[in-house]
């Protein structure tokens, strides 16, 4: 006799679960703590195997039924509904496995060991606010190149060009990946190549050599907040970057080695910096220590607890008349052609003093002590230099041997 609802819902439980049946294989298990499971006894291959239908009462009678004659359709095609219903489920987790922001997290963690800290939360954050909302649920392997491409378009209506070119060569990056593990078989940001509107690089804005005396001038005679000044002059004479320079911990300063080590999760390529101090650098740090020794921080912000502003010293630079003219970043530019047209030094002592990486991954694996010496003498030969600039007497070292 087949179950009806009523009989269902009379159903009391008893100290051992017993079987209801509702035909051809079909019933409901009532357990001993008043659970009800519906299940489906068949034979597979010679073997009798088990299908759960669900519980009741989230699985009434009729959804019951429902599911049944599916499963027996599936015999009768010669499947086992048991393996359908398996592998239907490792599709599933599989799929969920494989959305592009899946891959993309995925990605990301990975190269967590070689990108410092900050370039990975820009990475990811870019791709949460830009490129998830849109493709994040599809699945990989399904994104075609018009696709992407839309995302992009929608990027470039708000005249995000450089962003909207940046964010192509994310996603190839986590496309590549996807194929490299399996996840999809190609990369179609690579036929995007020539689709998007050309922009042209912003390139940080730095005087020109001629123009650098009068700047360091007005840096000396800055009348603003003498952190801001103190902190301007200690750029120009080491030119970290600018996020190097302010996050700055007195713990990192080794003043009796006239060392500042940098640790590896402040730089942008997340490899420990060495930075020679020069004499007129630890004098600047001496005048820094008087103001802000009681602090974690170098440079403190409004909050003693955080450190200054990114646009403190641009700010200071505006005031000064230099508006589009330099930045912080321009006095690495600075450095850099300088210290080259000088042919003082060898090229690869300059790279490492400015923490540029490799392209070449074995040239690039060095020690991070490597060309320290040359390093010390190069950025007291610099500091020297800007002092002349500046109109000071001073003797500056050759350092005819390294030429």
């Amino acid at each position: 006799m087949m179950l009806t609802i009523a009989k269902i819902k009379n159903t009391k439980s008893k100290d051992k679960p017993y079987k209801l049946g509702d035909g051809r294989g079909m019933y409901l298990l009532v357990n001993s703590n008043g659970s009800r499971w519906w299940r489906y006894k068949y034979r597979f291959g010679g073997k009798e195997k088990l299908l759960a239908l669900g519980t009741y009462p989230d699985v009434s009678l009729k959804e019951a039924r429902n599911r049944f004659d599916d499963a027996r359709k599936l015999l009768a095609e010669g499947k086992d509904p048991s393996a359908v219903r398996k592998a239907a489920k490792q599709a599933k987790k599989l799929s969920v496995g494989n959305i592009f922001e899946m891959v993309a997290r995925e990605f990301i963690e990975k190269q967590a060991n070689r990108w410092s800290k900050t370039y990975v939360q820009g990475f990811r954050r870019r791709l949460e606010l830009n490129v998830f909302p849109a493709l994040g649920n599809r699945p990989i392997a399904e994104i075609e190149a018009p696709e992407l491409l839309g995302v992009l378009r929608f990027i470039e209506e708000r005249g995000a060009y450089d962003l909207a070119h940046r964010l192509l060569q994310m996603c190839g990056q986590v496309f590549r990946y996807g194929v490299a593990t399996g996840r999809c078989a190609r990369d179609p940001s690579s036929d995007l190549r020539g689709a998007l509107t050309s922009h042209k690089k912003q390139h940080m804005a730095a005087v020109r050599p001629e123009e650098f005396p009068e700047l360091l001038a007005k840096i000396d005679a800055y009348d603003g907040e003498a952190q801001t000044r103190l902190a301007l002059q200690l750029l120009a004479r080491t030119f970290v970057r600018t996020n190097e320079l302010i996050g700055a911990e007195w713990r990192e300063f080794d003043i009796e080695n006239a060392m500042w080590i940098v640790p590896e999760g402040r730089m942008k390529m997340n490899t420990e910096h060495i930075v020679p101090l020069s004499r007129q650098a630890l004098i600047l740090l001496k005048d820094l220590r008087m103001l802000n020794g009681e602090s974690r921080y170098v440079f403190t912000g409004r909050n003693p607890h955080r450190y200054m502003s990114n646009n403190t010293m641009l700010y200071a630079l505006y005031r000064m008349g230099y508006k589009s003219r330099m930045t912080g970043h321009g006095f690495r530019s600075m450095a850099s052609t300088i210290l080259n047209e000088q042919s003082r030094f060898r090229p690869d002592a300059i790279e490492r003093q400015l923490a540029h990486c490799e392209r070449n991954t074995v040239r690039g694996a060095y020690n991070r002590a490597e060309y320290l010496e040359e390093r010390r003498e190069l950025m007291q030969w610099w500091a020297d230099y800007l002092d002349h600039l500046r109109g000071e007497k001073v003797v500056t070292p050759q350092f005819g041997k390294y030429v």
